[in-house]
């Protein structure tokens, strides 16, 4: 394989096991002569000269995978690079589950963990003193020395506000989800800094039931609007179809904002739904950057927030 790819057996070793600092078009060949010899490398053997076994695990308490599927999907981008496994783990909001899980990561030997779910809201460390490191992706530790990356949710319904105002809109409402949900919070607090609404934000639940509620809502007070910004593409969508349902034309007569860009509800929605974009992918692929270089001897601490985007649609067209 290494004559086929013209590099030393040392350069060979190297591209297939993604150490050094070899350049990118070097890794390349390796790798496609491997391919063309059908080479397969021996895990077992990988792992003797460093004591790592190349897998990493992955523990989440989102079931349905709305946000862990994403995150898995940029770890295992950056993690590829170094033909390393990841193993997906449900803990289905279960502390006892969750530990019985972290317990069989452990015995695995995994060379580090990476903790998400399907709220943002920080919790308290999976454990302390373990062998190996540990990133939180989306959630954050309560513990400041613990590495987490998360969205910058403030940041998003900034971007949601400036949008809805560029677009010529001033008398905005806003809609969202349960008010002790900390994402709830900070997208309102953060819409409510960044203009002033037309009255106190409309607190629910994340579901299309409580959109076409809220919609009913803010057309029995007398509301004048001509925008919302919801804190979900659920509640958005649900509050188009009841805006629809009385007559009001999307984005005619109310231009709509929606949150997380979960296609299901923005190509379902009528008319197609502007989001904001949380970048899962994005996150899960810094966490796990930040894993590797911890697993390396180099560990983060601290949360780091990434910024969201903004996906405008026709719900926002002029």
């Amino acid at each position: 394989m290494a004559a086929l790819a013209k590099v030393s057996v040392g350069t060979a070793s190297k591209a297939l096991n993604g150490r050094g600092s070899l350049r990118p078009e070097t890794v390349a060949r390796v790798r496609q002569a491997a391919d063309r010899l059908g080479f397969v490398a021996n895990a077992a053997a990988r792992s003797l000269p460093t004591g790592r076994t190349y897998t990493v695990g992955m523990i989440t308490t989102d079931s349905i995978g709305r946000f862990s599927i994403p995150l898995l999907i940029g770890a295992e981008d950056a993690l590829g690079a170094g033909r390393m496994s990841v193993f997906l783990c449900d803990a289905r909001d279960d502390a006892i589950r969750e530990q019985y899980y972290l317990r069989t990561l452990l015995a695995r030997q995994v060379d580090g963990i990476i903790v998400t779910g399907r709220r943002t809201q920080a919790r308290a460390p999976i454990a302390t003193g373990l062998s190996v490191p540990v990133v939180y992706a989306f959630i954050s530790s309560t513990d400041p020395r613990d590495c987490s990356v998360v969205p910058d949710e403030a940041d998003g319904a900034r971007r949601a506000i400036a949008h809805l105002r560029a677009v010529g809109r001033r008398r905005i409402a806003h809609v969202t989800g349960p008010e002790h949900h900390h994402s709830a919070r900070v997208r309102a607090e953060a819409a409510a800094a960044a203009t002033t609404l037309v009255a106190p934000p409309l607190y629910g639940e994340w579901s299309e039931a409580w959109g076409r509620q809220a919609a009913g809502i803010l057309l029995s007070t007398g509301t004048a609007i001509d925008a919302v910004f919801c804190g979900s593409d659920q509640i958005a969508r649900g509050l188009a179809e009841a805006l629809r349902d009385a007559g009001r034309d999307v984005p005619g007569d109310v231009a709509l904002v929606g949150f997380d860009n979960w296609d299901v509800m923005t190509e379902g929605c009528r008319p197609g739904l502007t989001s904001v974009d949380m970048d899962l992918e994005g996150i899960g692929r810094e966490a796990a950057e930040l894993l590797l270089q911890a697993i390396n001897g180099e560990a983060g601490h601290g949360a780091r927030k990434r910024p969201c985007r903004l996906v405008p649609r026709a719900s926002t067209a002029v």
